[in-house]
């Protein structure tokens, strides 16, 4: 039984976190606060953590670089804090996810099976399964689950980005220094518009619409 760690000090969260993740057949350890979160994982590291940001005694982003020293246990970040830069400077850290408060219990744990597949695939514990979005960038071709995709230039490079780094979140002003070989400015709203264009395109050609996803306020990421 896999084991998720919940540090969160408000009490109808944690509870209403720790219901939804036991029906989901997990175990949960729960922390009220900051302090001893570190030595706990040490003594006893869970399969996952999920951190709140703004914690007494030690802040949640403290607690994460401190981890991220010695470990590469999968960290989901939750914060009522919707600051740009709390959010890079989440995702910097190390951080595998960010949820903004408020948030559907339904979508953190949905978000926390996602990581373990993830997690449990690279660590070899699960069978190999090939992506299903296969990606050549010697001949700029494309495919899903074998159905050719045509892409644009921009598109291609959205995606072969997105796709160097599965499962994290990339900024807007990351995709946007990935696009553009002429370094030319543009807009949130462009970015968002060809993300748009690439999700459908992967749709069309039999791929699943929650393989590219957006993070409210922060960026997009690709998983499956």
């Amino acid at each position: 039984m896999k084991l998720i760690a919940i540090v969160e000090d408000e009490p109808k969260i944690a509870a209403l976190l720790t219901d939804y993740l036991v029906r989901e057949g997990f175990a949960t350890r729960h922390h009220a606060e900051g302090l001893g979160v570190v030595e706990a994982v040490r003594r006893e590291p869970p399969d996952l953590l999920i951190l709140d940001i703004m914690l007494p005694g030690k802040d949640g982003l403290a607690i994460a670089r401190e981890i991220r020293a010695f470990s590469d246990l999968p960290i989901i970040l939750l914060t009522a804090r919707v600051e740009e830069i709390d959010r890079l400077l989440g995702l910097e850290i190390g951080a595998d996810d960010y949820i903004c408060k408020p948030f559907s219990p339904r979508e953190v744990v949905a978000r926390a099976k996602a990581i373990l597949r993830r997690t449990a695939r690279t660590a070899g514990l699960a069978p190999a399964q090939p992506d299903p979005i296969h990606l050549d960038e010697a001949r700029y071709a494309v495919e899903v689950r074998g159905t050719p995709v045509t892409l644009t230039p921009v598109e291609f490079r959205l995606l072969a980005t997105l796709m160097g780094r599965p499962g994290q979140v990339l900024s807007r002003t990351q995709l946007m220094d990935s696009l553009y070989l002429d370094h030319r400015v543009v807009s949130d709203r462009t970015v968002d518009s060809h993300v748009k264009n690439l999700r459908k395109k992967l749709v069309d050609a039999g791929g699943d619409e929650e393989w590219l996803r957006s993070i409210y306020g922060v960026g997009y990421k690709i998983d499956w």
